[in-house]
């Protein structure tokens, strides 16, 4: 009998991820997967996100099940146990008999066959759970430890949140990372209603422009193959935001480091006169960004950030800097996986690279706003105090929050004072229903 399409993709994503760095969210949504139907689509993005949020609690669960260590089983077995144990304890609507026969034939398929006695054996041990317990153990945990083992989150990097936002707030990080994050899109100032028939719309949690889908596909709509609506998270939508507007009506605005573009598209729709800039390094990124981004004011050029070729003159500039993503764990659980602590080292030299070219840029009297999707000082606050020269100053993020409350952006019952850290923006995911945003706005004097 033949291994279903959904299982079968799953599995091949999840080895891909493995082994080559790939990102889940961008191979979920390749052409290769045209021809899942929309059920077997579902299934496979249920499969290989539950499996990527979950991995170290089913390597637990799997480790406790066999007589052999996680780290001697071929990868191809581990994938296929690790998609057999999340049915078993997360899909209750699942037969456990349909788990552990698909896990069985996807060893074999996978030229496999003698460790298919061993993955039967196991996934018949590991048993079944209801996903609510696994919460409740979030919530219940007392301490950093106790919270990484419920909520299979690295060690480290929840005791950095324990440290920095506390015990309750990193439980809800930590849930949220869990959970499927909601699907919000920016759309073309409200133009394009009547295109999206057949998607239900709820209003945005932060945004009123924002747009959460509840029910359809976006992606066969008119305005989305129109280049009108755009998949972007409200935390995302409101660094746009908060670049604000060009001096003049013809100013020029530049973004740093804009793919996939989404930001960029933003700016552009709220500046229509004026010329604005989208920088990206790698050329294959650049022509996507152009394919995009198809707005008539968006000049797209191939360039290193760290050594941008124009002459100051900018009054408004985006560097949203390549950062760590642990802002952004509920759409990317890949990234926890293989995020280093070092790495924020690194992270860290390449940002303070990046904002003081984009600093240079600026014309005198204009604004920065560099951003992150991280939650780690290290790549926010430490990265602003390194790059500040004397002519930069740095503006209180709750003046300009304020400013957009009173413009009609920040939705009704939105406390601005939960949105500032310091001078800082700062959204928390679990706390403001998006993804983990830092911004800072920087004048030039």
């Amino acid at each position: 009998m033949a291994v279903s399409p959904a299982r079968a993709a799953a599995f091949e994503i999840l080895l891909r991820v493995e082994r080559e760095d790939s990102y889940a969210a961008e191979l979920l949504h390749s052409a290769a997967l045209s021809k899942l139907s929309a059920r077997d689509h579902g299934l496979t993005t249920e499969l290989v996100m539950g499996v990527l949020r979950w991995r170290a609690l089913l390597d637990g669960r799997v480790a406790a099940a066999s007589s052999l260590k996680i780290e001697r089983m071929d990868g191809e077995v581990l994938t296929a146990l690790r998609l057999g144990a999340y049915q078993l304890l997360f899909l209750s609507r699942v037969p456990a008999r349909a788990a552990i026969f698909e896990s069985v034939e996807l060893v074999k398929a996978a030229r496999k066959r003698s460790a298919a006695p061993l993955v039967n054996a196991v996934l018949r041990k590991v048993g079944g759970a209801e996903a609510a317990d696994f919460f409740a153990k979030i919530e219940g945990a007392r301490d950093a430890e106790e919270l990484a083992l419920a909520a299979a989150h690295p060690r480290w990097i929840v005791e950095r949140w324990v440290e920095r936002y506390g015990l309750e707030m990193a439980r809800g990080i930590c849930a949220y990372d869990q959970t499927v994050p909601e699907t919000a899109i920016s759309i073309d100032d409200g133009r394009c209603k009547e295109d999206l028939a057949g998607v239900g719309l709820a209003p945005g949690r932060l945004l009123t422009s924002a747009r959460r889908v509840v029910s359809g596909d976006v992606t066969a709509t008119r305005a989305y193959r129109e280049g009108q609506v755009a998949f972007q998270d409200e935390g995302s939508q409101l660094v746009a935001l908060l670049a604000g507007r060009a001096t003049s009506v013809d100013g020029a605005i530049l973004d740093c480091c804009a793919a996939p573009g989404s930001k960029t598209a933003l700016m552009a729709r709220r500046n229509p006169r004026a010329k604005v800039v989208a920088t990206e390094v790698h050329a294959h990124r650049a022509r996507l960004l152009k394919t995009l981004c198809r707005i008539p004011n968006v000049f797209v050029v191939a360039a290193d950030a760290r050594r941008l070729p124009f002459n100051s003159g900018f009054d408004r500039v985006l560097a949203d800097v390549p950062c760590s993503g642990t802002g952004t764990l509920g759409r990317n659980p890949e990234i926890k996986w293989r995020l280093r602590e070092e790495d924020l080292r690194d992270l860290h030299g390449r940002q303070v690279a990046i904002l003081k070219a984009a600093l240079g840029q600026l014309a005198r009297g204009g604004r920065l706003v560099y951003s992150t999707c991280s939650l780690e000082r290290e790549e926010n606050e430490t990265v602003v105090e390194a790059a500040l020269g004397a002519e930069f100053e740095v503006v209180d993020c709750r003046g300009e929050l304020e400013r957009l409350r009173e413009a009609g952006e920040i939705a009704g019952g939105v406390e601005v004072g939960s949105l500032v850290d310091g001078s800082f923006l700062r959204t928390i995911p679990g706390v403001h229903g998006c993804d983990g945003f830092f911004a800072a706005v920087i004048a030039r004097r």
